[in-house]
């Protein structure tokens, strides 16, 4: 279902069409910063639309709030970039640790270096790559449920957390002594793109901890690798190093980036997945018995809840149906929640796997951006969630005991369940 409004080719729109100034309109605002928005974003994102089909007003920036259009000015990435050097501003980060790494990851890079990184990288990212380590998920999170299971309750998000971080760690040759040290760090930095100065000096600590680990763990493994090792994900990612193709610094802050990214937003989609697999048995059952069945739900999850907002700063002037985007202008784009746009799809609020209208989620990015790792954590968090639904019978759950900030990576803070073990 869609309204027809937002033409899929953005270039063969009407040059020829009078344009308003971004700024000169009048548009509904929203509080995305505000603790309230965070813990029920939709109705606010509804009310928006009611106001404009495809524009709000925040503190952060102009919020894109329709799906289509949110597609079509990804298609206009060249005119974009990231927000992290103002974000490192704001935060009075620059020449620190924290305002270091996020300037340096590939998120941040364009242009000629954004292309080779993301080239030398991609055979590291494939999904047969993905799919060498399905056995080695598994029995993470089989060793998780033996742990947990016996307990009959426990809070799901804390849970989830210890999941995704051991499995990087067994993926790149990390010991599993390091994962508790390795988490903590890991909680401070998932708040990065908040925008928070609360967080500010953990995030310094946790950027640290986790650059001299990294550092650590490269130089010992250089130490004693051989030209042909082809063991796990670090040993394809020193292939590359020593090629030339990727400088040390430049893979210390790659490894760095990967455990990052690879443990907030999979911890947090599997919270937000097992809060609408509690409210949906039958979903649950079939989860269980059917791991290509808990992939589409996986992926209908992330539709529903992609927990990563994105904000852009646009850099050539972009003119959008009947508006003028000027350069220098903040975009807000609320990926986590855009798939529940009622204009695009049918019972948009709604938990269903095998919906016959299914559309692509943004869970995993658009644009130049896409994430790399895309194909590694839908498989880890498909082949977790299987074994869950095998594992914690009729899960209950009261919802969330609170939610995180909505700009950056947005989800639940702390999900206690109730469960039969099996």
């Amino acid at each position: 279902m869609d309204d027809g409004q937002f033409p899929g080719n953005v270039a063969a729109q009407a040059e020829d069409r009078p344009r308003q100034l971004i700024q000169d309109l009048q548009l509904p605002n929203l509080a995305v910063n505000e603790d309230w928005f965070a813990a029920n974003p939709i109705p606010q994102l509804d009310a928006a639309r009611a106001e404009h089909p495809w524009l709000a007003a925040s503190p952060l920036g102009f919020v894109v709030t329709h799906y289509s259009a949110i597609r079509d000015l990804f298609k206009l990435d060249s005119q974009m970039r990231g927000n992290y050097v103002e974000m490192v501003d704001m935060m009075g980060a620059a020449d620190t640790p924290w305002g270091d790494f996020q300037l340096g990851h590939i998120l941040n890079a364009r242009g000629e270096r954004h292309q080779r990184l993301r080239d030398v990288l991609a055979p590291a990212f494939t999904p047969r790559q993905a799919n060498r380590h399905r056995q080695l998920m598994r029995d993470v999170m089989a060793e998780l449920l033996d742990q947990w299971a016996p307990r009959g309750a426990f809070d799901f998000e804390e849970f989830a957390s210890w999941y995704p971080i051991a499995v990087i760690s067994r993926m790149i040759g990390s010991p599993d002594e390091a994962i508790p040290q390795l988490r903590a760090s890991l909680e401070a930095l998932g708040r990065s793109v908040s925008m928070d100065l609360r967080v500010l000096a953990a995030m310094q600590e946790g950027t640290q901890r986790l650059d001299a680990y990294c550092s650590e763990l490269i130089v010992k493994r250089l130490a004693v690798r051989k030209p042909d090792d082809d063991n796990d994900l670090l040993d394809v990612l020193l292939h590359i190093h020593v090629e030339g193709k990727l400088a040390q610094p430049e893979l210390v802050n790659i490894l760095t980036f990967l455990l990052t990214a690879g443990y907030d937003t999979s911890k947090n989609v599997m919270t937000m997945m097992m809060f609408e697999l509690c409210q949906s048995p039958d979903v649950y059952a079939r989860c269980a018995a059917d791991l290509d069945y808990c992939t589409k739900a996986v992926d209908e999850a992330m539709r529903l809840h992609g927990t990563n907002n994105m904000m852009r700063i646009v850099t050539e002037d972009i003119a959008y149906r009947d508006v003028l985007i000027p350069a220098g202008t903040t975009l807000f784009f609320p990926w986590a929640i855009a798939g529940q746009d009622p204009t695009v799809i049918d019972d948009p609020h709604a938990f269903i796997p095998d919906r016959p209208d299914q559309i692509r989620h943004m869970g995993f990015g658009l644009g130049a951006h896409m994430c790399l790792g895309q194909h590694i954590a839908r498989a880890q968090i498909a082949e977790g969630m299987h074994l869950v639904a095998q594992r914690l019978l009729a899960p209950k759950t009261t919802g969330p005991r609170g939610w995180r900030p909505f700009p950056g990576v947005w989800g639940m803070e702390g999900l206690p369940i109730t469960f039969s073990s099996a």
